[in-house]
């Protein structure tokens, strides 16, 4: 029963599984508890995706000793993606609020309206959407757990690469 132990596929498939219950917590705050999420919030799905999917694929595929390690490594990579926006995200939540903020456009008139560029950053910059906390679980903010379970997953998906059997 140790998921240590367990062998690859099997925790990829485990990988999978957990990204595909947090984004599915996601989309029930999102349009069972009607909270919309913020652009930092949707990045943060974007990178939960690609690491589940990349979980699963790793999953199917099932590789041989070096194949385990490029998914360890492709794993972390997205793994820290993901951190590094969470952690953006937590870090403009715990700053003093600006009277002079505002609440940005959403996400898809952004893209629609604005070159990549200025999209990116002006979803990173932060906003009044982005440092309201409108949901906790026992205490702790969405983007607090996104980053302890990036890098949770991260870790894991690491071991599982690296892991000799």
């Amino acid at each position: 029963m140790n998921p240590f132990r367990w062998p690859f596929r099997i925790q990829c498939l485990a990988g999978f599984l957990v990204c595909a219950g947090l984004l599915g917590y996601a989309y029930y705050v999102q349009f069972g508890m009607n909270i919309e999420p913020c652009p930092m919030c949707i990045f943060q799905r974007i990178a939960f995706i690609v690491l589940g999917i990349v979980f699963l694929v790793g999953a199917i595929q099932n590789p041989q000793a070096s194949g385990r390690r490029v998914y360890g490594a492709l794993l972390a990579l997205i793994a820290c993606v993901g951190i590094g926006i969470a952690a953006r995200h937590v870090w403009i939540q715990h700053q003093p609020p600006n009277p002079f903020a505002g609440c940005s456009p959403g996400l898809n008139y952004m893209i629609a309206n604005f070159p990549i560029g200025k999209t990116l950053k002006m979803a990173f910059t932060g906003n009044a959407d982005c440092a309201k906390i409108s949901h906790t679980i026992l205490g702790l903010s969405m983007p607090v757990w996104s980053f302890m379970s990036f890098v949770l997953l991260g870790a894991g998906g690491a071991w599982a690469g690296w892991y000799r059997r």
